[in-house]
């Protein structure tokens, strides 16, 4: 499992991998690296966030967290910021969201400025009710700044799996589309903005997104 960042302005694109891309501690290393380029890099960018396959993201690495309990709480709060880190990017940025988009790994689709999502298969979803792990502060306080209070709770309180119509019709997703042409009308969303300016874009996001912010920043017990 790689992820990888691809520079051709002025759109990156950040492809999380080919297989479940679940947050494992060196998948994690290789968006924090990736994200972190995007950030100190002067060119005037767009991130696009997709990747290759079934998969979006299945969210975190329970397996590995089954075997080392004990690093829960690290393990999360590093999690947690890298949805920070998207946030507050100082470009925009798009998810192209080509495939089942689970858990964190939906967490971090609406980290992202704009959402788009193919037709043909995959769902977005937020299980943890159903597989018995509630939300952080900073969980909740993502969703419930990207996602309407009917939605949030629907999606929160209920795991309901929404495919592309339904993401559409529930304002998680921006747009939706066939797979084929999926990068390019993420990419369309944002091309034209990739010039605005770093430090105003990146102090808006900071202020407009503050309290998930401070949410997200919170250790985890």
């Amino acid at each position: 499992m790689t992820a990888t960042l691809t520079m051709t302005n002025p759109v990156w694109t950040l492809d999380l991998g080919t297989d479940e891309n679940r947050f494992s501690l060196g998948w994690l290393s290789q968006v924090e690296q990736a994200l972190a380029t995007v950030r100190d890099s002067s060119e005037p960018v767009a991130l696009c966030i997709t990747a290759t396959g079934k998969f979006f993201s299945n969210g975190l690495d329970l397996d590995w967290l089954q075997e080392n309990p004990g690093e829960w709480a690290p393990y999360v709060d590093r999690v947690q910021a890298v949805f920070s880190q998207t946030l507050t990017l100082p470009v925009p940025t798009v998810c192209a969201i080509n495939g089942h988009c689970f858990a964190a790994g939906a967490m971090l689709a609406l980290a992202c400025d704009y959402r788009v999502m193919r037709t043909e298969r995959g769902f977005f979803c937020l299980p943890e009710v159903d597989i018995n792990i509630p939300f952080s502060v900073g969980m909740s306080a993502l969703i419930q700044s990207k996602l309407t209070p009917r939605n949030a709770f629907d999606s929160m309180a209920t795991g309901r799996r929404y495919d592309a119509i339904a993401a559409l019709e529930a304002g998680i997703v921006d747009a939706v589309c066939d797979v084929e042409r999926l990068t390019d009308v993420a990419i369309g969303m944002i091309a034209d903005l990739a010039g605005k300016e770093r430090k105003t874009l990146g102090a808006i996001k900071s202020v407009m997104y503050a309290d998930v912010v401070n949410a997200l920043g919170e250790p985890i017990a």
